[in-house]
């Protein structure tokens, strides 16, 4: 893998969704837009919203960076591009983290409005503060980035890979922690959501929410899903393919 490469490919990526600006706003637009939303939702119990509005910020950006960089990755290969950039001194891990890294950026951005939004115009206390936030969102735009490349190599048109939302993500939203504690669930849908993702970015949030200073439990929680991404990363390295 080189560096360069890695680094023109995010360029090249960055460059492409600049000039579409539906992308754009499905990334910067969209969620600031629901957290207000839910705060309107829930405007005769503030108690709620400020409890699960951070936890939502753990998992908008996953869903967004999910469902774009799937069809964006799946677009890359159905139109030939993919087998254009592997005839040039290019390897599938430079095309992969050149992707993750563009993406990441795109999440520190979004984490940056969204956050903005939530801290500032709807006055939601949290108490490990901005930075702790911040990398909380963007670890879960990673994990959403990463899902997205991994899981796009199954599919064979746009449509298919939207399908993987439903399939992939809501069955992780229903279990994380967002509804009901993961430990008033039944037995088997704790241990599904201890395999899952989602759950520990949802829980990374909780604990920025509700503690003041960085505990080892964030620390814990952000590893995990460091590593399902790095993990998803490689195996979408290994799994893509060119548009038969």
């Amino acid at each position: 893998m080189s560096p360069s490469r890695t680094l023109s490919t995010a360029s090249r990526v960055l460059r492409q969704l600049s000039h579409d600006p539906r992308t754009v706003a499905l990334l910067f637009i969209v969620p600031p837009v629901l957290l207000t939303i839910m705060k309107y939702v829930f405007q005769g119990e503030p108690q709620v919203y400020n409890s699960i509005a951070p936890m939502l910020l753990g998992i908008f950006p996953m869903i967004m960076m999910f469902l774009i960089t799937s069809i964006v990755t799946l677009r890359e290969r159905t139109t030939g591009t993919l087998d254009r950039l592997l005839t040039m001194p290019m390897t599938k891990l430079d095309f992969i983290f050149g992707y993750a890294l563009a993406f990441s950026f795109l999440g520190l951005c979004q984490a940056l409005i969204s956050a903005g939004v939530m801290l500032g115009f709807l006055n939601v206390t949290v108490l490990g503060g901005v930075i702790p936030t911040l990398i909380a969102v963007v670890f879960a735009s990673f994990l959403g980035t990463s899902l997205g490349l991994f899981l796009s190599a199954f599919a064979t048109s746009e449509f298919q890979a939207i399908q993987f939302m439903p399939a992939f993500i809501m069955p992780q939203l229903l279990v994380c922690g967002l509804f009901v504690a993961q430990d008033l669930m039944a037995k088997p849908l704790q241990w599904f959501a201890d395999i899952m993702p989602l759950t520990y970015s949802v829980k990374a949030m909780k604990q920025v929410t509700e503690n003041a200073t960085w505990t080892h439990e964030l620390t814990k929680d952000l590893m995990i899903v460091a590593v399902f991404g790095i993990v998803a990363l490689i195996l979408g390295s290994l799994t893509i393919r060119r548009q038969e």
